[in-house]
């Protein structure tokens, strides 16, 4: 399989990349509204950007305890729990007058439902694809992701200009509950893995086997702290750019991990994607050294392009990650992976903010660069052993 046209030919990835782009754009909105409204009402920056993206911290309590649901119940099922439950969130913070501690209480709602059941999606990306049309598949639902926050966000922007912010949680939850019956009219359903151990325990078994064994580990911190360490340096673009220089500077890190995503995912096959991998870990970091020289406008932009390609890389080590994991630990292997790298990403955002007040935006970016570049030479022993362990699982 080596074509979109390939992939959308089948009716529950079309279903899967639908869901995908809804919840992507509903999400952009209800963050930017919650945004608006912890900023109005408590004028803190730190609170505003924890209401927009600290979310992802809050998954880390049910990653660790209830994230085998994703394996337990039916992909299908598992599926919808976060749809509704963001979908009702949504709806509650659309309520006027509420407390802006209540609505931190409210956002955690959809993110310990989704805690649980993260790794679900993937199950079902994976049963619908065959094998070798997972990397693509999962390169089109990236570049859904990167396309929907920018409609997301504009679409937002452009609706706060006109309504109360509370009004935009009503279209998010709208577009949201739109995802519920395309997951359960549009996916056949799957079983679920049948145990006689508690959801804890098989929780707790399944990560504690994923993090120590010396083929996943790898994997996992090769796509967890390096790319947080850069998203850290992109949460320094406007601090260093400025709004409206740090506006351009998005944009073309966005199409930088498009080019990547559609070189990796469309053109190259399994076994020179394989070879891509440390290559592009190292492009991930290497063009931010450039800051530190605090390039012209269009240097940078050429720079944080440039940097995103290697972004690309987690796809080929997410293709690892399935061919180490068997379907009985799946669905959790992926949910424990994206629970990982958000809570990466608000961490590299954090660090960043915090060497930006001693060093200046600049030099943080160059620290972070140094940081994510002897991350990847850390780890490159551990991801030879992965690449080995797939050249014995016969992959060509």
């Amino acid at each position: 399989m080596h074509t979109y046209r390939e992939v959308f030919a089948l009716p529950e990835f079309r279903v899967l990349f639908l869901v995908r782009c809804l919840t992507m754009a509903a999400v952009s909105i209800g963050s930017l509204a919650l945004g608006a409204i912890t900023y109005a009402g408590t004028g803190s920056p730190v609170l505003t950007a924890l209401a927009m993206f600290g979310g992802p911290l809050i998954t880390v309590l049910g990653s660790a305890t209830v994230l085998g649901a994703s394996d337990a119940l039916g992909p299908r099922r598992a599926s919808t729990i976060m749809p509704i439950a963001y979908a009702v969130a949504f709806l509650v913070q659309s309520l006027p007058n509420l407390p802006w501690g209540l609505r931190f209480a409210i956002l955690a709602i959809p993110f310990l439902a989704g805690s649980a059941t993260s790794g679900s999606f993937m199950r079902l990306l994976h049963d619908v694809l065959p094998p070798d049309g997972f990397v693509l598949g999962r390169a089109t639902l990236n570049i859904a992701v990167g396309v929907m926050q920018v409609a997301g966000y504009g679409l937002g922007g452009l609706l706060l200009a006109w309504f109360p912010a509370s009004s935009l949680f009503l279209v998010a939850g709208a577009i949201m509950a739109a995802a519920v019956p395309a997951l359960r009219f549009g996916l056949r359903e799957r079983p679920g893995v049948v145990s006689d151990k508690g959801l804890l325990t098989r929780t707790r078994e399944a990560n504690r086997a994923l993090l120590g064994s010396p083929v996943t580990r790898p994997i996992y911190l090769a796509m967890w702290v390096p790319n947080g360490l850069i998203v850290g340096c992109e949460a320094l673009f406007v601090p260093y750019a400025g709004q409206a220089g740090a506006g351009y500077l998005y944009a073309a890190t966005a199409a930088g991990m498009l080019v990547g995503d559609v070189a990796v995912g469309r053109f190259l096959a399994p076994r020179l994607r394989d070879r891509f991998v440390e290559p592009l870990r190292v492009l991930l970091a290497l063009p931010y050294l450039g800051f530190l020289l605090t390039p012209p406008p269009g240097v940078a932009l050429a720079l944080g392009f440039v940097a995103a390609i290697g972004f690309a890389a987690s796809l080929a080590l997410q293709e690892r990650l399935v061919r180490a994991t068997g379907p009985d630990t799946r669905g959790q292997a992926f949910g424990l992976y994206s629970t990982g790298l958000m809570v990466g990403q608000a961490v590299g955002a954090t660090i960043g903010g915090l060497l930006a007040t001693r060093l200046g935006p600049a030099y943080a970016m160059g620290v972070l660069a140094v940081a994510s570049l002897s991350v990847t030479v850390a780890l490159t022993p551990g991801l030879r052993r992965s690449a080995q362990h797939r050249d014995r699982a016969g992959v060509t």
